[in-house]
């Protein structure tokens, strides 16, 4: 058995041994050969530097950190593009023998690859150069996190970068872009993007496009048909250190009629749908979310969504048991005291009940095939659908097996 491990590792170690093959593109300009006074002197020179120099073989052996960029090559003379090719580094590009090159005629190398900067250089093509290599610098913002959160026709998407971002936002005819310079991508990003639904956003999708990342935002019509209006702002998440940008999609009559079902829909919650065996669920959805991540949804932060958490608060005293809204911690708060209801909207993450009465304000709100994500958006906007989805479950199961 040893020797067969060690037979293992040692052919673990030829196959990392073993050089990556080289793609190989052909970069001839096309038309005739160039000659003049160096065709001449070309067979003297040789007697210093060899016939191969002139005669020989040209080619550049490209490469490139991170080692799988994309390489344009561009064969410039006289200052017209003559050839244009696209490869994966690492990359072998055959060029015209040196004696049949113009002595101006030269190679452009660039190099991208998502989440680094674009790298050029250029090379002679009668240069003794025969090996470059690129090194990319890594962008200078990161995208970390992108929330999305939808009520009562109206939506808020929230971009979370390292640093300022610069974004420049451009209507099309299905919704809009937002291009964000010089910024890439969190690891994984991509499924959570992807993951993006309400019944104004029916579709988000990133690509990097040099080096400025493209989030394309597929909308849906507004109730009468018409298109969302749009709106930003910018802010800062003190917590985690992030800036952030948020782009407001206001559906037509979001304003008035929006409002006035929110009203009704709490106008309907009971004290049952709070408490009893919501009690259960309401503890079971806390836990399996948590605490932090609740917080950071829940805690007013100037968005649309703000006046709506605070009324749902308002509610959630009037229909609790005592007529206060209770914490995890014993608190108790009056939220028909502004003071009070204040200090209980600033820690809704940890008001018992609360979590219960938005299933409910979400239910009598929305259609049922928009429910989870309308509630994810509320409470976990950053979290998978599929986590999110196993949370729910875990607290509904909970709430089944209660016995008032």
């Amino acid at each position: 058995m040893r020797r067969a491990s060690g037979w293992l590792a040692g052919l673990a170690l030829l196959v990392a041994a073993v050089p990556v093959r080289a793609e190989v593109v052909e970069l001839f300009p096309g038309g005739s050969d160039h000659f003049g006074m160096r065709n001449v002197f070309a067979p003297l020179g040789s007697i210093f530097m060899g016939p191969g120099h002139w005669y020989g073989e040209r080619k550049i052996e490209v490469t490139t950190t991170p080692p799988d960029a994309m390489v344009d090559l561009f064969y410039v003379r006289a200052g017209f593009q003559k050839r244009f090719e696209q490869a994966d580094a690492p990359v072998t590009v055959l060029l015209p023998k040196r004696i049949n090159a113009n002595p101006k005629d030269v190679v452009v190398v660039r190099a991208f690859a998502e989440g680094y900067r674009v790298v050029e250089t250029t090379v002679k093509v009668k240069s003794r150069t025969n090996e470059v290599h690129l090194e990319m610098a890594p962008l200078p913002n990161l995208l970390e996190a992108v929330a999305h959160t939808y009520l009562a026709g109206r939506s808020a998407l929230t971009f979370y970068t390292k640093e300022a971002l610069t974004l420049r936002l451009q209507d099309r005819k299905d919704g809009f872009s937002a291009a964000l310079n010089e910024t890439a991508k969190a690891e994984g990003l991509g499924e959570a993007l992807e993951e993006l639904r309400s019944p104004l956003v029916t579709r988000v999708a990133a690509r990097q496009l040099g080096e400025d990342l493209v989030i394309q935002v597929t909308l849906g019509a507004g109730a009468d048909g018409g298109k969302p209006e749009l709106r930003s702002r910018q802010g800062r998440d003190p917590i985690r250190d992030l800036h952030l940008y948020t782009v407001d999609i206001v559906a037509p009559g979001a304003n008035t009629e929006g409002i006035q079902q929110a009203k009704d829909a709490l106008a309907r919650i009971r004290t049952a749908d709070v408490s009893g065996c919501a009690a259960r669920f309401d503890d079971g959805l806390r836990e399996a979310v948590g605490i932090a991540s609740l917080s950071r949804a829940l805690t007013p932060k100037g968005s649309f969504i703000d006046p709506y958490l605070r009324a749902a608060m308002r509610r959630l005293g009037e229909v609790s048991p005592g007529g206060t809204v209770t914490l995890v911690d014993g608190t108790r708060y009056d939220t028909r005291v502004p003071l009070q209801l204040a200090a209980a909207h600033n820690d809704a993450a940890n008001a018992k009940g609360y979590l219960a009465l938005l299933r409910r304000f979400v239910a009598l709100l929305e259609p049922a095939n928009q429910r989870s994500d309308v509630l994810r958006g509320l409470l976990a906007p950053e979290m998978t659908r599929s986590d999110f989805a196993a949370a729910i479950s875990g607290a509904e199961s909970a709430e089944r097996t209660c016995n008032p």
